[in-house]
């Protein structure tokens, strides 16, 4: 039997973010989503996951965008006390202290502790925990808290993971925009069905959401979570997803 989690990163990002995986939750099939600790939509993404204990929720560990929770973690940060641009870690123009960075994605996760969230994984904002050393570090946090982690890094099998990572399911959003998306959207499902049988537990990444103002002054990619989360309510693959026995939906407790 195939276990899918169906998990949307950026959980607390923003209002409209949350509303969208709620929605796409408790209408469709995600099943999980990871949670930013120093979003404008933290405390609002909390009382709803509180609200709705059907839903896993892990913690989207960030190093690349807004502010640190931290003091003094001066390699993480540039002049403004912004996190550095994952521009910056692709050019390797940045030296990050990694006993900074485990204090501050310590941070992170004690900080959501603390507000009554028992995280169910861990794995980051840009995917930033697969660059470098980083790896090294969230290994170590994993350890310590006992958590999954997503399993698209090199080290995957120091911890406990998924046994695939599927990466691609954003251009769904990207698809539905264009003509004759069918053309392109049926067959991935269709492949992707198919490998949700090859593996005993599979994690589809995704990113739901609406636009507010804070995510359309933030970020370039906006259109396209307001048509996954069309896709993972109203869609031929939930219905296939939720009539298939061979298929369980499942969150990361459940691994």
């Amino acid at each position: 039997m195939g276990k899918v989690i169906i998990n949307s990163d950026d959980f607390g990002y923003s209002s409209g973010i949350n509303h969208g995986i709620l929605e796409a939750h408790k209408k469709g099939i995600l099943t999980s989503a990871t949670l930013m600790t120093n979003t404008p939509g933290f405390e609002q993404a909390v009382q709803m996951a509180k609200e709705t204990s059907s839903l896993g929720v892990g913690i989207h560990l960030t190093l690349t965008f807004l502010k640190p929770l931290s003091g003094k973690v001066n390699s993480l940060t540039d002049l403004s006390g912004q996190f550095h641009k994952l521009s910056e870690y692709k050019a390797k123009t940045v030296a990050v202290d990694l006993d900074e960075l485990y204090e501050e994605w310590n941070s992170q996760i004690q900080k959501a502790i603390q507000q009554g969230i028992q995280p169910t994984h861990l794995d980051s904002h840009h995917h930033i925990h697969t660059i470098g050393k980083h790896s090294e570090v969230i290994i170590r946090l994993a350890d310590k808290y006992n958590l999954p982690i997503r399993g698209n890094f090199d080290h995957k099998a120091a911890v406990k993971t998924t046994d695939y990572f599927e990466p691609d399911f954003d251009l769904i959003g990207t698809w539905m925009q264009e003509e004759k998306e069918e053309q392109k959207i049926e067959p991935y499902t269709g492949q992707l069905i198919e490998k949700l049988y090859q593996y005993d537990t599979t994690e589809i990444m995704c990113h739901v959401g609406y636009i507010d103002r804070f995510l359309a002054t933030h970020t370039s990619f906006s259109v396209p979570r307001i048509y996954q989360t069309d896709f993972l309510i109203n869609s031929a693959f939930v219905d296939r997803i939720k009539e298939d026995s061979a298929i369980q939906l499942i969150n990361y407790r459940d691994i």
